[in-house]
């Protein structure tokens, strides 16, 4: 008697950022063959690649946070990560450095913390214990048991409301450390976390101090290689598990029949059938522009285009005829302002005169990534989103890279420009149109309370039930972590749907 062969349930997912890959290795190892669909010449979103005369630059994320998050994903495939990709452990995990000549080496390490701490403020020695206790029951409430659950429901909201109450979430970043901590500058130590994910610390909510805890929890960490070794090493787990990725594949459109999603089509005309479509793209470029032959497609990008979204970012990437001993892997370089600045960067129509830095120097770690004896390097200044601030970044961008160069030189690296073998710049033009960021902002939505977990667009459309999201614009948000947890609460639910079979099986 003959038995009829099943044909397994296929999935097409578009983009080939850290949510993207985690949620392709977690449909391929569930038995669903699964396509990665890329843009750009190389896998990673915005954790790119570029190499120039022997200096290897990432583009973007640099701060390894959650390694077991990442871990999980190879122990999934029956992998050990270590055969893939090493991390090394970096410390201090930032040094913070004000005009003042103040500095702060935050660590992980209790001793060393108290000491710099009482030095700025010995009241805010037990100040400090009281946050991090804080910190703590919030990473436990808001990441460990939140984190990768999909919020699809309003009753899923209000379920986790007592929860949310009983930690204050409506209170921001910034008021709640300063319930704990008075020294001016550990309040800014302790509240900056939230901008690495595109938020306020005036304004997103106070669920974003479990940054803290996350990283005295694990530590940060760096990959050897770099962050694109991390990339590389996903990619090589996905396609060892028989999934497919392809390059230079950029999306035209979303295809539906009815309410279903039945693929997806390239501008160059191949056509992807699957029964279920994730995207990893921005929220906005995903509904306005990929899902446009849909009426769900305009309404939600309409309605999309209202929220308010982070800031955009302002990134110089250069390679050093010289190694600076004296930075730290990762250096925060406070600016005159803080909240003066932070406001004119999420509210002005204008660029502000001054900035605030983020300064990366991964030779301290890895000295592989530059030619002997030099460094690779990048910094960063978060600027006001196209939305809000229509800037001309043609004519601004060389200009605001000579005026961080000088800081830089002035203050942090001396002789920089005499040093200086290769750079580039990348504006919050490349994000909107590299990255399809809308208004190119760096983080997606805003990560308010009123735009976080429900609120935010859905790991699973509303109305095409086959059709998902992941990646910072879904549910948790912005950075690593959050978008490989996404990944995780997206998978289930597509998972479930294509071994329901509730999903377009006749749309082969």
């Amino acid at each position: 008697m003959n038995q009829m062969k099943i044909e397994p349930k296929r999935a097409v997912v578009i983009g080939a950022g850290f949510g993207g890959l985690a949620l392709a290795i977690r449909l391929q190892a569930g038995g669903t063959q699964t396509t990665l669909l890329e843009k750009r010449d190389k896998p990673g979103g915005r954790a790119y690649v570029y190499e120039d005369q022997g200096f290897t630059f990432d583009a973007g994320p640099t701060v390894i946070t959650d390694p077991t998050a990442i871990e999980e994903l190879f122990t999934l495939c029956g992998k050990k990560i270590g055969d893939y990709v090493e991390m090394l452990p970096v410390t201090p995990f930032y040094r913070l450095c004000w005009e003042d000549g103040t500095f702060f080496d935050y660590a992980n390490d209790q001793d060393a913390l108290d000491r710099q701490i009482h030095a700025l403020n010995p009241a805010d020695v037990a100040g400090y214990q009281r946050f991090l206790a804080y910190s703590k029951a919030v990473f436990d409430e808001g990441y460990l048991k939140l984190g990768a659950v999909p919020f699809l429901s309003f009753r899923d909201m209000i379920n986790a409301g007592p929860k949310l109450a009983r930690l204050e979430a409506w209170k921001s970043v910034y008021s709640m450390v300063s319930r704990f901590v008075k020294n001016d500058h550990l309040r800014q130590a302790f509240s900056f976390h939230s901008l690495l994910v595109g938020g306020n610390p005036f304004a997103t909510s106070s669920i974003y101090t479990l940054i803290h805890a996350l990283e005295r929890r694990w530590g940060v960490w760096f990959p050897r290689g770099g962050t694109g070794a991390l990339v590389n090493g996903l990619v090589r787990l996905f396609q060892d598990m028989g999934g497919k990725l392809e390059l230079n594949a950029p999306v035209a459109r979303i295809e539906t029949v009815g309410n279903l999603a039945s693929g997806v089509r390239l501008e160059d005309g191949r056509w992807f059938p699957a029964d279920a479509v994730a995207s990893n793209a921005d929220v906005v470029h995903t509904y306005a522009n990929l899902l446009s032959n849909h009426g769900r497609g305009s309404s939600q990008g309409d309605a999309l285009r209202k929220k308010r979204w982070s800031n955009s970012l302002f990134v110089i990437y250069f390679g050093l005829n010289k190694h600076h001993e004296q930075l730290q892997h990762h250096t925060v370089c406070f600016g005159a302002r803080y909240k003066d600045l932070i406001t004119e960067i999420f509210k002005s129509d204008k660029l502000a005169d001054d900035f605030s830095l983020y300064l990366h120097a991964p030779c301290v770690t890895d000295p592989s990534l530059a030619p002997p004896g030099c460094g690779s390097h990048y910094v960063l200044a978060p600027v006001p989103h196209l939305g809000n601030a229509p800037i001309d970044w043609d004519v601004e961008g060389p200009r605001y890279r000579d005026r961080i160069f000088d800081y830089l030189e002035q203050r942090y690296m001396p002789g920089l420009r005499s040093q200086l073998v290769t750079s580039r710049i990348f504006t919050p033009n490349d994000f909107r149109d590299e990255l399809n960021a809308h208004v190119g902002s760096a983080f997606s939505l805003e990560p308010i309370l009123t735009q976080s977990a429900w609120f935010r667009p859905h790991n699973r459309d509303a109305e095409l039930p086959n059709l998902y999201l992941v990646g910072a614009g879904t549910h948790p948000g912005a950075g690593v972590p959050g978008v490989i947890g996404s990944a995780k609460a997206t998978a289930g639910l597509m998972l479930e749907g294509v071994n329901a079979g509730a999903h377009a099986g006749g749309l082969r």
